[in-house]
């Protein structure tokens, strides 16, 4: 491993970095309202990167279980030094999303991964939705992401842009949903 700087190591071709975060927010909505924007976020205008939205299964298990696997189209626009470093022109990308809504426990789970660029970045997801502890009328998201950068040298560079990336998207996603629940006529089923 070289080092640029002391103690800074630069990853080698079979090494990597990988970053774990994890929020904690609140809507002022209770949880079914919530939920029900959710399922219909994309796409919306406050991010306008997701294209286009796939339902490649759905279905209800014997415990009333709402089970979905969509996959997302979404379109960057990466920069130009961004696409040089990952060795690309490809700016659309495509996302897997498996969710499980529980009505009777009030919990949804999505889970969320890259399926382009994997070999260079990879950025897994879990969104938990569940109603307030102390407020039924508000609704907690809890969101953990772990993000991978393999074999590139500006691999912490490219995971900080991520981890900014995904901190902004949080919250388009509350702005989303906001939207939705208030426009719901606009909203797309």
């Amino acid at each position: 491993m070289s080092t640029r700087g002391p103690g800074f190591p630069l990853p080698g071709p079979h090494q990597h970095w990988q970053h774990q975060t994890s929020r904690l927010s609140s809507a002022d909505h209770p949880w079914d309202t919530v939920i029900k924007a959710a399922m219909r976020k994309y796409p919306n205008p406050m991010n306008p990167c997701v294209v286009g939205v796939d339902v490649l299964e759905r279905s209800v298990d014997a415990q009333g279980r709402l089970h979905s696997l969509r996959l997302l189209s979404t379109e960057w626009g990466l920069p130009g030094l961004v696409r040089a470093v990952l060795g690309t022109g490809r700016t659309m990308t495509y996302v897997q999303e498996r969710s499980v809504v529980d009505p009777a426990e009030k919990r949804m789970e999505l889970c969320s991964a890259n399926l382009t660029l994997t070999n260079v970045v990879s950025v897994s997801e879990r969104l938990v939705y569940t109603p307030h502890p102390e407020n039924a009328g508000r609704t907690v998201l809890t969101q953990e992401a772990v993000i991978t950068v393999r074999g590139i040298g500006l691999g912490s560079h490219l995971e900080g842009l991520m981890v900014n990336t995904i901190a902004s998207n949080a919250k388009k996603g509350w702005a989303a949903i906001e939207w939705i629940i208030e426009n719901p006529e606009r909203a797309v089923s």
